[in-house]
């Protein structure tokens, strides 16, 4: 038993001199202090999208949603307390953001195998990875060494850092690019949006009121979203009605089609500056896949926490 702790130890104290010495990240970070991380993370994952498939859209929204708020340091799984608030009850999150039980079992796994080792953070961006994965996307090496927040940004979170559902392409762009990512990126990274589910309040607008959008389409999505605000608002829809459980390129060809759910969709495709983007990763899932890939190490890369800075939490929902 004492030789057991001692490795446990000497394991966490050699993981603890390479975070002070590293301030960059790499996707080996963890070979030697957690070889098993990767299977373990995986493991957990395919049992949360085989029980759900909107598992996977969920934690990959996760991932952004900690990004575009101070960095991705894991800030975003933070619980309130009576003298602390949390990102969670944020506008762009509160009973939007999900997932947080699936990042819960899988740090309790990796604890297990590796206790105060991996970061809250660094899970979250290989839950993220995974998602697309198991949803037959590409595959990438994920950067990491990302270290914990003891803080939160709930005032950042509100201040309309997060891209809304009703944004304008130039809200968009901006929004983006004060992350420091190109527009390339944005509508690379919108892609995402080939999964998941969007809640009637958040699209009501568009299927009512906007011209930009195929008759036929805005018929069928008000059949299951009244016109006024009430018991339908959390009335879902899919993102993306070819294949909304398989990551691949037909949510910008439904955007050529007039389709896209949310205004912040269409207006890729709206007669801007984005159009010939949109058409080139309708025509090509290799060339989206390229670049989403891409913009997802670049925001991987947003303010991350590492060296001395931040902890490793033990639990993710709260400061050690």
């Amino acid at each position: 038993m004492m030789g057991v702790q001692t490795r446990i130890r000497d394991r966490q104290m050699h993981q603890q001199v390479k975070a002070d010495l590293v301030e960059h990240l790499s996707s080996d970070f963890y070979a030697e202090s957690c070889p098993s991380l990767f299977p373990a993370v995986r493991g957990v994952m395919q049992r949360a999208v085989a029980k759900e498939r909107r598992m996977a859209a969920s934690l990959l929204r996760l991932f952004f949603h900690d990004c575009f708020i101070n960095g991705c340091d894991g800030s975003i799984l933070l619980d309130d307390t009576s003298s602390f608030r949390g990102e969670k009850t944020a506008g762009p999150n509160n009973n939007s953001v999900r997932g947080f039980e699936v990042i819960d079992k899988i740090k309790s796994r990796v604890e297990k195998l590796c206790p105060g080792v991996v970061s809250c953070a660094d899970i979250v961006a290989i839950s993220a990875r995974d998602s697309v994965l198991l949803l037959g996307g590409p595959r990438w090496s994920v950067k990491l060494g990302r270290r914990d927040s003891k803080k939160a940004g709930f005032t950042a979170a509100n201040s309309g850092v997060i891209p809304s559902p009703f944004s304008t392409l130039k809200t968009l762009i901006n929004r983006f690019k004060a992350q420091g990512l190109s527009v390339r990126d944005m509508v690379a990274l919108s892609g995402a949006h080939t999964i998941g589910q969007a809640n009637c309040l958040t699209f009501r607008n568009r299927i009512y009121n906007e011209s930009n959008i195929d008759l036929s389409f805005a018929l069928s999505r008000r059949k299951h979203c009244p016109a006024t605000s009430g018991s339908g608002d959390n009335k879902k829809a899919p993102l993306d009605i070819g294949s909304p459980t398989r990551f691949d390129h037909s949510y910008y060809n439904q955007l050529l089609d007039k389709k896209g759910l949310l205004t912040s969709d269409q207006v890729l495709f709206n007669g801007g500056s984005t159009d010939s983007l949109v058409g080139t990763y309708s025509r090509s899932r290799n060339t989206f896949y390229r670049d989403f890939v891409r913009a997802m190490v670049k925001m991987g890369d947003i303010k991350p926490l590492t060296g001395s800075h931040g902890q490793i939490r033990r639990n993710c929902r709260r400061p050690n």
